[in-house]
């Protein structure tokens, strides 16, 4: 990987805390995929930039082996922390040079990190430690929230809206890449069987804390915290009164309703 973003231990600590767990819908449109383009049996899975292990927990179930891949320690240190999955483990490394014999994965994901990649790298590796159909999974989300609450949708998002604006001039070219649901990565993938499925909206629901925990995970606000730690502060502490106003309540566990698209992009390597 060519970005460090992420590697001090208390944005760590926020990404274990606030970032969501891939949606069911996602993970099994992977499966699905593994299953009719390689079949059984599912050996070992690589999660690629993993961070602290929400995709690498949801994927155990389904393999005998997991593997998750980072290149920050301290947020291998949060996933570690998480008991009883005996068949996981974690590894410090990047996307473009993994521990791996030449075709011995069934399946890479990474799950909002491939825009991280260096695509030539990446790609590179991943033909050579992939199984004969073996699949890549690279699923993510744009930066897009549609927040709900009562009757005051329109005023939530618009809240959002400056929030996104507020935070553009710490903000990186690679999360365009991700907002374009991986175009450029997708197309320079090398095998003929792949597939970019652009839009799987999913709905949750959200307290007040964790939006705003969400958006301090983002690597455009530490950006900008560390270069104005204050004014990034404030920021916060002033959109979470803002929503607190607009929904008419006072408790920052209030729940709100999320309206999200996650994109996944789906290859097979040819016998």
């Amino acid at each position: 990987m060519s970005f460090r973003l992420f590697e001090e231990k208390q944005h760590a600590s926020i990404y274990q805390k606030y970032r969501m767990v891939p949606p069911d819908e996602v993970k099994e449109l992977i499966l699905q995929y593994l299953d009719k383009k390689k079949g059984p049996p599912f050996e070992l899975v690589v999660d690629l930039g993993c961070g602290t292990g929400q995709n690498t927990r949801l994927l155990s179930p389904h393999f005998q082996k997991v593997v998750g891949i980072d290149i920050s320690e301290s947020q291998l240190e949060e996933a570690r922390a998480v008991p009883g999955f005996t068949n996981l483990s974690y590894r410090t490394g990047t996307a473009e040079q993994l521990p791996f014999p030449d075709g011995s994965v069934d399946l890479l994901t990474a799950a909002s990190a491939a825009h991280w990649f260096d695509p030539q790298g990446f790609l590179k590796e991943a033909s050579r430690v992939l199984k004969p159909h073996g699949c890549m999974a690279l699923l993510g989300y744009t930066d897009q929230f549609y927040l709900n609450y009562g009757s005051c949708g329109d005023k939530l998002d618009s809240i959002y809206s400056e929030v996104i604006k507020a935070l553009l001039p710490y903000t990186s070219s690679q999360i365009a890449v991700a907002n374009s649901k991986l175009q450029d990565l997708y197309e320079a993938i090398p095998f003929p069987d792949k597939e970019r499925v652009e839009s799987i909206p999913v709905k949750l629901q959200m307290s007040v804390r964790a939006a705003i925990g969400l958006v301090e995970s983002f690597s455009m606000y530490q950006t900008f915290q560390r270069a104005e730690p204050q004014a990034a502060a404030a920021l916060l502490k002033s959109t979470t009164t803002r929503l607190l106003k607009e929904m008419g309540v006072s408790s920052v566990d209030t729940k709100l309703d999320v309206t999200m698209h996650y994109y996944c992009v789906l290859a097979c390597k040819p016998q």
